[in-house]
């Protein structure tokens, strides 16, 4: 089995950061891709950002202001969010491509999601 724990969202104001922290526990031979995803109210769910093999991918709407990092020692990934405004609003999902112990293929796991709020 393995367990994504997400960490770090909130209330900020516009213009303010945030850091949002996911941890990968289990039974984990390799991590391949870890990111984020978001998703607003009445929208479609979205890649913010991932990370792999230390490349990076950014959405459009984030590059410049985002910055995804991951840890390998600690399995774990991090979004830190600059510049915020409202429509980064919206519920942030971790993940992650892992292969676990026993399997010979990737399986993808999502985190439970944790809500940013961008609002004065």
């Amino acid at each position: 089995q393995v367990h994504l724990v997400e960490s770090g969202g909130g209330l900020v104001q516009p213009g303010g950061s945030l850091r949002l922290s996911c941890t990968a526990s289990g039974s984990i031979v390799d991590i391949n891709t870890m990111g984020w995803y978001r998703q607003a109210p009445g929208k479609e769910r979205e890649l913010v950002a991932r990370i792999a093999n230390g490349a990076t991918d950014y959405a459009g709407s984030v590059k410049g202001r985002f910055a995804i990092s991951r840890d390998n020692a600690k399995n774990t990934v991090y979004l830190q969010m600059n510049s915020l405004g409202p429509e980064d609003t919206a519920v942030y999902y971790c993940n992650v491509k892992v292969l676990p112990l026993g399997l010979s293929r990737l399986l993808e796991r999502w985190g439970q999601g944790t809500l940013v709020t961008v609002s004065s």
